[in-house]
């Protein structure tokens, strides 16, 4: 990692990043009271249960139990780092991390940051060589295909040369290291150890993640020559199926508009981009997958899919119907005249009416029900519709979409509803999904009044410096919460400042975190000095009446067992304890 961030940097950066800004460019947010609320970007669900909190600073999702605060959510969505999440945020909010940087510091730089590092450093490098003359024939393939240069910038498109050896040359001129570059997959190793570049005569297309850091490259080959496109491998920062092209820029735009553009190629968004509509994503050369959809599901809940008219576009668009239904989108289809393909059909028409036949798209399910069934014909094809109808719905999980797919196919096919209906639950495997707990586990209760006290010591840990509240601790019931209160009790009386959202955030998940965070997301009991330090008191004076109640409770249930004996002994010592807990309660005034 780059050397150590301060703490005070850290407290810095918290007090001036904005949550609900940071959030916003993830998820659509609404102002309910004090609160903002939106889908959570974390689990599938169809009503809002994510929240954020302004005057804390955080968000919890009431469904999934995530939370936390700036860098946890950062670190959560954006899988990176708690170091990259620190240093990212003092970028937005202009902190400046003074960096001393040794070797050694170096040499323990994360893997992520060098692949991403060496990624940067390969995208400057083919941009450079676009506008040079080796990119000569590149940059006159662009105008050919109409792209502007102002777009092919923010792009970032770039040109690798034709040479087995450039890059590769540039990378050790450069001192850069050659091993990061084949974990990133810009070189291969050869049979005589010697590397050799991956992209070579290519139009270069830098990948980049939700934060504009470029991940990964795709390469279209300028001449003849195959394959006309080779992507870069996955690596520890790359995974195909979950990342799309360009949503770091669409994204935006996709919030204004109200629905994404998904297409295939990069040839396709760049097109349409330069055609100025900015609200379109790309896949990146796989099926399209869950992943992606529910990346896609972070800024709108409507899609409008434009794949290529050949069969494997077909095919694609019946394969991603049922992720989308399952993604609670709604999906609409164009499959364009002429068999153009989005960036031919742009080029040809205008972007004016490529944008009215997006708006005249039919729904993801009409598209399956005309054209995968297809028209009713004889015996054989309408059973043979049928059976891909059976298969199809047994896999829609929600009752509603799934019975108004049985409504339309019904239709289509002539075929009543309900002889649908049972031959579609005949064999439909049962799922367990009602009181399910999304976590895969029961949830134990947490005593509240012990809640409750950890709440205030997390809130306010300087009323808590010098008090005789540890004896509040001894009479937890929950273990976990005992030794937290203690770590904080230290802390506080040990001066030392803690994060109360960070430091829940970085509990185990389970109840006792979920529970911690709920009840920092409520506001807060009471600001007023002495009234705070009442309910501390209560609530501490609370917890050892109920451990006393409790220990009562256990030796009345011992001196009944023992009279029912005959034990005399065992009766007697109950008794003696018995009286020494009473003198025990008088002395602390419970």
């Amino acid at each position: 990692m780059k050397g150590y961030i301060p703490d005070i940097k850290i407290e810095e950066i918290k007090n001036r990043a904005n949550i609900v800004e940071l959030v916003s460019e993830y998820v659509a947010l609404k102002k309910a009271g004090r609160n903002f609320v939106g889908l959570c970007p974390f689990h599938k669900e169809k009503t809002p249960s994510f929240s954020v909190t302004p005057d804390r600073q955080m968000f919890y999702c009431f469904g999934c139990g995530e939370g936390g605060n700036v860098f946890s959510f950062l670190m959560k969505i954006s899988q990176m780092t708690y170091a990259e999440a620190i240093r990212h945020l003092a970028k937005k909010t202009g902190v400046v991390i003074p960096e001393r940087v040794t070797q050694q510091q170096r040499q323990e730089d994360s893997r992520r940051e060098q692949l991403i590092r060496i990624n940067e450093f390969a995208a400057g490098y083919y941009v450079r060589n676009l506008s040079s003359p080796s990119g000569k024939e590149a940059l006159a393939y662009l105008r050919q295909r109409g792209i502007r240069e102002d777009v092919a910038s923010a792009f970032r498109l770039g040109f690798a040369p034709n040479s087995w050896h450039h890059l590769r040359d540039f990378l050790e001129k450069e001192k850069a290291s050659l091993i990061h570059a084949e974990q990133a997959g810009l070189i291969i190793p050869g049979k005589d150890a010697s590397p050799y570049d991956r992209f070579r005569g290519r139009l270069m297309f830098p990948v980049e993640d939700l934060n504009g850091r470029v991940i990964a490259f795709g390469g279209r080959i300028i001449n003849e020559g195959e394959p006309k496109y080779l992507n870069s491998p996955e690596s520890d920062v790359y995974i195909k199926g979950r990342n799309l092209y360009a949503l770091n820029r669409a994204k935006e735009s996709i919030r204004r508009h109200g629905y994404a553009i998904l297409v295939e190629g990069y040839f396709d968004l760049i097109s349409l981009w330069n055609a100025g509509i900015t609200h379109v994503v790309a896949t990146l050369g796989t099926a399209l997958t869950k992943d992606q959809i529910e990346l896609v599901g972070r800024y709108t809940t409507q899609v409008v899919v434009l794949f290529d008219p050949d069969e494997a576009g077909r095919k694609a668009l019946t394969r991603s119907l049922e992720l989308f239904l399952a993604a609670r989108l709604n999906a609409r289809v164009l499959v364009l005249p002429e068999d153009l393909d989005p960036d031919d059909y742009v080029r040809a028409h205008g972007a004016d009416r490529l944008l009215d036949l997006i708006n005249g798209a039919p729904s993801l399910v009409d598209y399956y029900i005309d054209h995968v069934l297809g028209d009713r014909g004889d015996f054989e094809k309408d059973r043979d519709s049928l059976r891909k109808a059976i298969a199809f719905i047994r896999q829609i999980e929600n009752i509603i979409d799934r019975n108004l797919f049985i409504k339309r196919v019904s239709e289509k096919l002539g075929i009543d509803q309900e002889l649908l209906k049972n031959e579609i639950s005949h064999a439909r495997p049962r799922t367990a999904t009602v009181g399910t707990n999304l976590r895969g586990g029961r949830t134990t209760e947490i005593e509240k009044l012990e809640l409750d006290f950890i709440h205030l010591l997390l809130l306010h840990p300087e009323k808590f410096i010098g008090l005789a509240q540890r004896d509040g601790l001894d009479y937890f019931t929950n273990t976990d919460l005992k030794k937290l209160g203690e770590t904080l009790l230290d802390a506080a009386n040990g001066l030392k400042p803690l994060d109360a959202v960070e430091t829940v955030s970085r509990l185990n998940p389970g109840p006792l975190r979920e529970g911690l965070m709920k009840k920092l997301m409520e506001a807060q009991p009471f600001e007023e000095e002495k009234m705070l330090e009442r309910l501390i008191t209560d609530t501490a004076r609370q917890i050892r009446r109920r451990w006393y109640k409790e220990k009562h409770r256990a030796l009345k249930m011992n001196i009944v067992k023992a009279q029912e004996a005959g034990d005399v002994d065992l009766c007697n010592q109950c008794l003696v304890e018995k009286e020494r807990l009473l003198k025990e309660e008088r002395v602390r005034g419970v």
